[in-house]
């Protein structure tokens, strides 16, 4: 029961990394707030796990507002921020992404993290106390030919970890990021591009130890950088990959 009195959002927490971390913080006893821009899967989810659940476009203001004043009126205060929502372009040459394209993996993969941090930062200043767990991606560190501009918003994700926790640390508040080789959630074929066997062998090929990641994986990580345990970590882009980036 490591989160036992806690309260979190978990962004994009209807399936993928975001549904399992939601359900590992609530194994571990946090009250937690399911929100996807998919309104009916998030409520599915809450419901199952005994959380809330909300329907949010994270790349909108008045919509995260909303969003944290949902689960401020439920609990009194949120404890925990997991800003995993998070989508990518297809693999293709760098000047061929639309302007469209850009702007909806910038807007949902940077742009959310602003936005949550604008919402929920004044009230844990006041209380001294908070967390953010962004869920980044090995893309921000060792980048991949073709999928550029998502590689950039995850590099902007790992900066803006690092310069949020110097900035907060005298405040209480943590702020640390989870960075996941690709995994088994639905953003995987538009990765590879096609989801075959061949493609997937050239992705496993680049990971030492020989998999994908899973939801499980990196709920673990995020469960910890959530946790007290975790009390002295701030600033951190904790590699998930099964080696691949050294």
């Amino acid at each position: 029961m490591r989160l036992e009195g806690k309260t979190a959002i978990v962004t994009g927490g209807a399936q993928g990394f975001g549904e399992g971390i939601a359900r590992r913080f609530a194994e571990e006893g946090a009250r937690v707030m399911v929100a996807d821009i998919q309104g009916d899967a998030a409520m599915e989810v809450a419901g199952q796990i005994g959380g809330l659940g909300c329907q949010v476009d994270v790349s909108k203001g008045e919509s995260v507002a909303a969003m944290v004043a949902q689960a401020t009126e439920a609990w009194g205060q949120v404890d925990i921020m997991v800003n995993n929502a998070g989508v990518a372009h297809l693999p293709q040459p760098l000047e061929e992404v639309t302007e469209d394209e850009f702007d909806r993996v910038l807007n949902v993969n940077a742009r959310s993290i602003y936005l949550t941090a604008r919402a929920l930062v004044p009230q844990m200043k006041a209380r001294k106390s908070g967390c953010f767990v962004q869920v980044s991606s090995t893309a921000g560190v060792s980048p991949r030919p073709l999928l550029n501009w998502y590689n950039a918003s995850k590099g902007w994700v790992n900066t803006a970890t690092q310069t949020m926790a110097v900035e907060l640390a005298p405040f209480g508040i943590r702020v640390n990021a989870v960075n996941p080789v690709a995994g088994e959630t639905p953003l995987l074929p538009t990765f590879m591009g096609e989801d075959t066997p061949e493609m997937r062998s050239k992705f496993l090929s680049t990971i030492p130890i020989g998999r994908l990641s899973t939801p499980q994986d990196i709920a673990n990580a995020a469960l910890y950088l959530a946790s007290d345990e975790a009390a002295m970590v701030t600033g951190v882009c904790m590699l998930v990959d099964g080696g691949r980036c050294i």
